[in-house]
């Protein structure tokens, strides 16, 4: 069963282990105020490798508007390496994600279809904006690999947010 979180709602401050030593704090940000922490499915996901890769040039914009980006997937330390390896990747990376973790942050877990896939459960992909507060100010989880937010345009959009002040959207309890 899916149990998406609430925005404005504390983020579940999750750590995982880190790509190059030691460990990666999720919601507790190291070099800006804000985190955005994007989930990527794992390296065996083509469209994920794409994301990263269209991600790499925006890093500058998101640092720019004191945002820190970190990913974090699944993956053992192996197939981490090698995405760093194959792909370079600048940003901060977390792996080894469980499916205790998956399921606290509100994440669609999936099987592999084949060994060839991967040969354990993932998260699909998901988009957590975390504010200095450490509160949950935006969120995007998909439960398939083809629906994400447009990286082209998202710092601009986060920057809109930061600039104007934009309150959390999504609080309604009626």
């Amino acid at each position: 069963m899916h149990n998406a979180l609430s925005s404005a709602a504390p983020f579940p401050v999750t750590t995982v282990s880190r790509l190059g030593g030691g460990t990666l704090t999720l919601g507790k940000p190291e070099t800006a105020d804000w985190q955005l922490i994007l989930v990527y499915r794992g390296l065996h996901c083509p469209i994920c490798r794409g994301y990263m890769e269209d991600l790499e040039p925006r890093l500058s914009e998101f640092a720019e508007i004191g945002i820190e980006v970190v990913i974090v997937s699944a993956d053992p330390v192996e197939k981490a390496e090698k995405l760093r390896a194959d792909h370079a990747p600048t940003v901060p990376i977390g792996f080894d994600l469980s499916i205790a973790q998956m399921k606290m942050l509100g994440l669609y877990v999936s099987a592999p279809r084949t060994p060839q896939e991967t040969d354990r459960p993932y998260a699909e992909p998901g988009l957590f904006l975390v504010n200095p507060e450490g509160h949950l100010h935006m969120v995007d989880i998909s439960n398939a690999p083809f629906l994400r937010p447009e990286l082209d345009k998202l710092p601009a959009r986060i920057k809109f947010v930061l600039d104007n002040d934009h309150p959390i959207r999504g609080t309604y309890d009626g």
